[in-house]
């Protein structure tokens, strides 16, 4: 091998190199800007103070599963929201579902209790209610508390039962709790 073919071989070795750092470079630069993009998008939702979904990996609500969402208050001279979220098929049997929540303090103490219920489909139509962004799938969010003021700060629980005709609820894909801070012009 002579001295230009191994100049020819190192300048393309060279520009070989350097594709590769502009391409790590390229990716980096589009990591760097994804991860701004998301951090971005989640700070968008100034309101919400916790949010967290239990999906049901056999996508039916079995009486016995009691998911348990536990969160911190900060103060208590807040108000607060509280929702629960409902991701159901239209394998869904009825048109209501039934809800159970428990709210308990950090000492174990049940704080706030009630039976709910609300519409996933319309009634007389069958037509679904909700968002949907997925084929069959829809999105609730029902609320819970609305302008709550928790007695004292620090870690809750809130514990969501199915209270239908079924053991099993067939169509339900994940139930969740929301808690947001009320802004002042909502207390008005």
């Amino acid at each position: 091998m002579g001295a230009g073919d191994r100049a020819a071989m190192l300048n393309s070795q060279g520009k070989r190199a350097c594709k590769m750092t502009i391409r790590r470079k390229s990716f980096l630069t589009w990591a760097l800007g994804m991860t701004v993009l998301m951090g971005l998008l989640n700070s968008c939702d100034e309101t919400r103070h916790y949010e967290e979904n239990h999906e049901f990996i056999a996508r039916s609500w079995v009486v016995s599963e009691e998911p348990a969402f536990d969160f911190f208050i900060p103060d208590s001279i807040r108000y607060y929201s509280i929702y629960y979220n409902v991701r159901n098929s239209l394998d869904y049997p009825f048109a209501r579902i039934f809800v159970t929540y428990h709210m308990f303090d950090s000492t174990g103490v049940e704080v706030s209790k009630k039976l709910t219920y609300n519409d996933l489909f319309d009634q007389k139509t069958g037509q679904p209610f909700g968002e949907s962004g997925l084929g069959d799938l829809y999105d609730h969010q029902f609320p819970l508390l609305k302008h709550y003021r928790f007695n004292f700060p620090g870690r809750y629980s809130i514990k969501l039962d199915q209270f239908t005709r079924m053991d099993t609820l067939k169509g339900v894909i994940a139930v969740g709790i929301r808690v947001e801070q009320d802004q002042p012009s909502d207390l008005r």
